[in-house]
């Protein structure tokens, strides 16, 4: 080795800082097979790697997971467990399907605590598994993944770029369309229909967030069918509401509206808001999973018409799924390829939302406690009295 090899070793060395050198030595030897099966067997460490080993197993076998909780759902196997457990034999009646694919389905949904056995010969709901049952929404969610898991048939091509026509970006048009305002009703039906079964899942949590009841009059940005504003509705019945989102959604949200009997309270406005002046007369405006849609120039555009559209004092509610949230790391992974996939938006930090926010010209930007902040985390914001 030349002494300008070493030099340059040597200088390169230096310029590590300790916690480097540190994290070196230990991705050294966890990566020594000596040292993996030593920590397997000394009984102090024995614990540790077990654990590990599970969770490298869980990443390696993860896809396999959700294809049992999609084969689950995609049968309607929760739905058929959730009066009472059944035999195996009923259970092959039930999904017309042969002797040894619904042992095998079974039991795979058993060691994902999906199913549970009861008695000898009788099966029935988990603990995960009556979780799903109970959320319809989360039901949606599952057989609509089926798109996402052939748009990441090749993650790499799609970090490259060279997937240019997506199943998820034909699902959700308005991520790539120049004038998403002209989409036809045909164009919407799917993943308005996704986000309605889905609404409800977060609704509850934002309402318990933050209160309307000091609020007249609620604009939902990109409000869907209508549905937050309907629990809006219930539970501030003082409250006029107000939804703008395209014109083919808007036009479900008001089929939704006058269903529910609020068309006396509700207006719907049609339009894009990321070039269309928004309604005025709220003073309050939500964007209820909106901006994770969005890259950053056009969440700087909403957050703009945001703030015109309210008058001095307004608050604005944004709430979604949030990157760097506590105990829910899987949240920003799960996002990052989704909203790739999409082909716009990606997680935000919370402080990566208040330094949007505060650009825009809001003030007294707070992150509020939610119940369930794997599913949605809360940023309340003021627009400020102009100077």
């Amino acid at each position: 080795m030349s002494g300008l090899t070493l030099s340059w070793m040597n200088q390169e060395h230096s310029r590590q800082s300790l916690s480097d050198r540190l994290f070196g030595m230990r991705n050294r030897l966890l990566a020594s097979p000596n040292f993996q099966r030593w920590a397997a067997a000394f009984p102090l460490t024995r614990p540790i790697a077990r654990r590990r080993a599970r969770t490298l197993f869980d990443l390696c076998a993860g896809f396999v997971y959700s294809q049992v909780l999609f084969a689950c759902v995609r049968l309607r196997l929760f739905d058929i467990l959730r009066d009472r457990p059944l035999t195996l034999e009923e259970l092959q009646h039930r999904l017309s399907l042969p002797p040894a694919a619904v042992d095998r389905l079974i039991e795979a949904a058993i060691a994902l605590d999906l199913l549970q056995r009861r008695g000898r010969d009788r099966f029935g709901l988990g603990v995960l598994g009556a979780a799903v049952a109970g959320n319809p929404g989360i039901a949606a969610m599952v057989e609509h993944h089926a798109l996402l898991y052939a748009d990441l048939r090749d993650p790499v091509a799609l970090l490259r770029g060279e997937q240019a026509d997506t199943e998820l970006g034909r699902l959700w048009p308005y991520a790539r369309d120049a004038s998403p305002a002209t989409l036809g009703a045909a164009d919407v039906v799917a993943y308005s229909a996704l986000m309605a079964a889905s609404q409800p899942l977060v609704a509850a949590d934002v309402l318990a967030a933050y209160r309307l009841d000091r609020h007249r009059c609620l604009l939902d940005l990109g409000g869907g069918d209508g549905r937050f504003l309907i629990e809006a509705a219930a539970a501030a019945p003082h409250l006029k509401l107000m939804l703008f989102d395209l014109p083919a959604v808007a036009d479900r949200a008001r089929e939704r509206f006058a269903s529910a009997g609020l068309t006396e309270r509700a207006t719907v406005f049609g339009g894009d808001f990321r070039g269309d002046t928004l309604p005025a007369g709220a003073d309050i405006i939500s964007l209820i999973r909106v901006l994770h849609d969005h890259d950053d120039d056009a969440v700087a555009t909403i957050l703009n018409a945001a703030w015109q559209a309210l008058p001095p004092g307004g608050t604005l509610l944004v709430a979604e799924p949030m990157a760097g949230t506590p105990n829910a790391a899987p949240v920003a992974a799960y996002f990052a390829f989704y909203l790739l996939a999409m082909g716009s938006g990606r997680p935000r930090r919370s402080d990566e939302l208040l330094a949007l926010l505060h650009t825009a010209g809001f003030s007294d930007a707070r992150v509020l406690p939610t119940r369930q902040p794997l599913l949605v985390r809360v940023v309340a914001a003021t627009r400020g009295w102009d100077t």
